[in-house]
């Protein structure tokens, strides 16, 4: 088979187009720590795609994105509420709690959506100062199991986050993923719909490495660039960041890489679910496949696919029987016939 893998999206490359701005931006000196004029063009870009309020500081990585914003957003004895299967509880070492200093209470959301009934149950021991205080709601879009949220999904949260005096924070890791997804702006996953804070995402989108932190409340903006820093967030060269973000912002490229990656786990999930012995355990809405497999199909999966690894199994809470979980992800550079080889594989392995 391919090279290609369908681990994770950050196992591709930069875009092209990306790899070019950053050469571009290699060209003579420009000051540091953002202020160079890539920066002040990715802040511009960002007011024009979420509004004249939005505050974008260029940050590393998705997992610092989140903690900083928490930490813009919450205090100490603050807590967060999130579903179980959030990146925010499962796949950042416990960052959160030791650096935000915030408690996680996750709700079980079989298909990763949290409802504000399951986020309402959450909402305890407000006042009681032998309690965490609940202070701010946090979903992924997409999530993490490939579903999307509608925005009225999203405005509901927000409604109820702003009616208990709490915030809605989104890890946006593959928010450009929802959007192409849902044919709709930006704007209309986050600002029109009440969001308070966003973890942009755009290394799993075409970028060599790069995210930003976009508040949409001045309040909560003032003082971040301190929280950024002693978050080992803020970069001494931002230029090569910025220049990667304006790359993906300036024009539709976010929207172009998105589609690809999702028009291509669309394919895959249509090719498995036609198979006998291949189920899906969600809808295909972004660039995720989650698919039930017999054991031994797996194994022989494992067997004949490239990389380290090409795809994961995945935990649940369902047992079928003989068989387990898997996710396979799909990337900007996704082709029709990568699809097609590994789609073939399956039928192999099945057979």
């Amino acid at each position: 088979m391919s090279a290609h893998s369908f681990g994770s999206d950050n196992h591709s490359g930069g875009h092209p187009e990306v790899i070019e701005a950053v050469l571009a931006a290699n060209e003579g000196h420009a000051p540091g720590y953002g202020a160079d004029p890539w920066t002040a063009r990715v802040e511009e870009l960002f007011r024009e795609h979420l509004g004249p309020q939005a505050s974008a500081f260029v940050v590393f990585n998705g997992s610092g994105a989140n903690v900083a914003a928490l930490r813009a957003l919450g205090r100490p004895y603050d807590a967060v509420i999130c579903p179980a299967s959030a990146h925010l509880n499962v796949d950042e070492c416990g960052a959160p709690e030791r650096i935000a200093g915030v408690k996680l209470l996750t709700a079980e959301c079989p298909d990763g959506k949290l409802t504000p009934e399951l986020a309402e149950s959450r909402i305890t021991g407000v006042g009681d100062e032998h309690a965490v205080q609940p202070r701010i709601i946090s979903i992924s879009q997409s999530t993490e199991l490939g579903t999307v949220y509608e925005p009225s999904e999203i405005a509901a949260l927000a409604e109820l986050a702003h009616e208990r005096e709490m915030l809605l924070h989104i890890d946006g890791a593959r928010l450009c993923n929802a959007a192409a997804s849902l044919g709709v702006e930006l704007r209309e996953l986050v600002t029109d719909v009440g969001v308070d804070a966003l973890s942009f995402g755009g290394t799993k989108n075409g970028l060599l490495l790069g995210e930003a932190v976009v508040l949409m409340r001045p309040e909560h903006a003032a003082d971040f660039r301190f929280l950024r820093k002693q978050t080992l967030q803020l970069a001494s060269k931002m230029r090569f960041i910025s220049a990667q973000l304006e790359a993906l912002l300036g024009g539709d490229l976010w929207l172009r890489a998105a589609g690809n990656a999702n028009r291509m786990a669309g394919r895959l999930g249509a090719a498995i679910e036609a198979l006998d012995g291949a189920t899906l355990a969600h809808p295909v809405q972004a660039n995720g496949v989650f698919a039930w497999l017999p054991d031994p199909a797996i194994d022989g999966l494992l067997e004949t696919m490239p990389g380290d690894p090409p795809f994961h199994r995945w935990p649940s809470s369902e047992r079928v029987e003989g068989s387990s979980l898997i996710r396979l992800l799909c990337s900007w550079d996704t082709s029709e016939a990568d699809v097609d080889e590994l789609a073939g594989a399956i039928a192999d392995c099945l057979g």
